[in-house]
């Protein structure tokens, strides 16, 4: 039933990041009460001042961050393996008249040369993020002083019946877990040294995870 259950689990998320991806938005407003832009919007204060180098995205969805990121000073470049997402995450930038320097493709063989990017963000990544060849991919395309910022999730502080049946439901799904014990495990072999933040929302706490080049 496990074994049923996880699979089940797997293919909600695959559609909702291909053919359910313009349902995407509003689901994660839904499922974090509103808190959803604020947990991402938790990467910004750990990227130091814009100082005109490039800044990688991962999975960036439906652009949300790279409208952030343009709006705050830096040069976004996102990579996302869903094309649905590249499609709303272009026309949203058009929208904005910013540019859409998005690509196609799997952060397991990042289409970059070494050396690239001061900084990578990702927010809410599945398990990609802590597969090996990914982890060697972001060490490989970061500068020697560079870093990965990545917001795993967010914990709504609130204890309502509403709360508390949202927080059963990302339990339930596999998106809660102690980052503090499992993160440095998958990190530290791959050169990077960890630090974990928690960022106070509104009513929230969005959990962040700096992984900076140590070799």
């Amino acid at each position: 039933m496990t074994e049923w259950w996880w699979r089940l689990v797997r293919f909600g998320f695959r559609l909702l990041y291909n053919e359910l991806a313009f349902t995407y938005d509003a689901v994660s407003v839904i499922v974090s009460l509103g808190e959803w832009r604020r947990w991402q919007r938790a990467t910004l204060e750990h990227l130091g001042q814009p100082d005109g180098r490039y800044i990688l995205e991962l999975a960036f969805g439906t652009g949300n961050l790279q409208l952030d990121l343009h709006a705050a000073g830096y040069r976004p470049i996102g990579l996302d393996q869903s094309a649905a997402m590249g499609r709303i995450a272009r026309r949203k930038l058009q929208r904005a008249q910013a540019p859409a320097r998005l690509a196609r493709g799997r952060a397991q063989q990042l289409p970059f040369a070494a050396a690239s990017f001061k900084a990578i963000v990702c927010t809410f990544p599945t398990d990609f993020i802590l597969d090996a060849r990914t982890l060697s991919e972001i060490h490989r395309v970061l500068t020697s002083d560079g870093f990965l910022v990545i917001v795993p999730n967010g914990r709504l502080l609130n204890s309502d019946a509403i709360t508390r049946g949202l927080e059963w439901l990302y339990r339930v799904t596999g998106q809660r877990g102690d980052v503090r014990v499992d993160v440095g495990t998958y990190f530290r072999p791959f050169g990077f040294q960890i630090e974990i933040i928690e960022a106070r929302c509104s009513r929230s706490v969005a959990q962040v995870i700096i992984a900076r080049k140590s070799v």
